[in-house]
């Protein structure tokens, strides 16, 4: 059974005469994400600071949002999340998810550090890829500026940042760098094929649709040729060994549930610590949606414990 609250929104949207994404261009469709956001997303919780930062990429310059958690002191050294945000790498910034972050930063003790990514389709895949390796790797690197601890670093997303985060967290293994410390996956999208049973028996009416995940696809990897790429489909990597334990969350109406369970499964087999929590009754995308579904503000808490046993935060 959908949780009541989830079906109540979407029938809502029905009534609304809602248009469904992939009917809109990419600009419709990241100005109606910014817009719509108000109407599910609780008020922004206050958080002691929020500074502006530039990080620098291959492909020029990176916006990122540094938020620090209420109650902390402006030179106190924090552990630290750098996330991406979620909307299929074709809509999103840093306005849609700037209430998780305060959310996340508050609940975990922990600074946010939330990437502004390049998105597609004027930006196709690998950009992001790019974008949010070169942003991580620059949080590292200033740490200390930013009175972080670099050696207390996560890394996480939802949806399309699910999917950023766990290919950061190959490459920056594969490359024998410094690793995070935890990796917070957030209904990921893992396998660019879209072969997953939950791709059929979720493939029409819970928000995220069939329709909707080709239009992502199609605008962030048009060539077919490169969905089998790890940098696209994670799950797909040929080792998930060694690398930081996981949280991955998943919701089961979605159409990417399987494809969590599978990278989740994925880690364990290979001997990296993971853990897996599937919110049965739930839609993609809910956890922004805690003015209107509840279990959204469980899924909040919960990644913010486990960030703040993964990090050692203290709030």
């Amino acid at each position: 059974m959908l949780d009541p609250q989830a079906r109540a929104l979407l029938d809502l949207m029905v009534e609304r005469g809602v248009p469904p994404t992939h009917t809109l261009s990419p600009a419709e469709a990241r100005r109606f994400y910014r817009e719509r956001r108000f109407f599910t997303q609780p008020d922004p919780p206050p958080v002691a600071a929020l500074e502006t930062l530039q990080a620098e990429g291959p492909h020029g310059a990176i916006s990122l949002r540094a938020y620090r958690p209420a109650g902390a002191a402006p030179g106190a050294v924090l552990p630290a999340l750098v996330y991406f945000h979620g909307g299929g790498w074709v809509i999103g910034d840093l306005d849609t998810h700037d209430v998780l972050c305060r959310e996340l930063a508050n609940a975990a003790g922990c600074a946010v550090v939330a990437v502004d990514y390049r998105l597609a389709p004027e930006h196709a895949f690998p950009a992001a890829v790019d974008d949010c390796l070169a942003a991580t790797r620059w949080v590292r690197e200033h740490a200390a500026a930013l009175h972080l601890d670099a050696r207390r670093l996560a890394v996480g997303g939802d949806s399309a940042g699910g999917n950023l985060a766990a290919v950061v967290c190959l490459a920056l293994r594969d490359a024998l760098e410094p690793l995070p410390a935890f990796q917070l996956l957030i209904y990921p999208a893992t396998d660019m094929r879209a072969v997953a049973p939950s791709h059929t028996q979720n493939a029409q009416g819970y928000l995220l649709t069939a329709d909707s995940i080709a239009y992502y696809r199609g605008h962030y990897v048009p060539d077919a040729a490169q969905w089998t790429d790890w940098r696209a489909s994670p799950l797909l990597a040929v080792d998930h060994g060694r690398l930081p334990p996981a949280l991955v969350i998943t919701a089961g109406f979605d159409p990417l549930r399987d494809e969590g369970r599978q990278y989740a499964d994925a880690l364990s087999g290979a001997g990296t610590k993971a853990e897996y929590v599937c919110f049965e009754r739930q839609l993609h995308g809910f956890i922004t949606m805690g003015r209107v579904i509840d279990e959204a503000n469980t899924a909040v808490a919960l990644c913010g414990a486990a960030l703040r046993r993964a990090l050692g935060s203290v709030a």
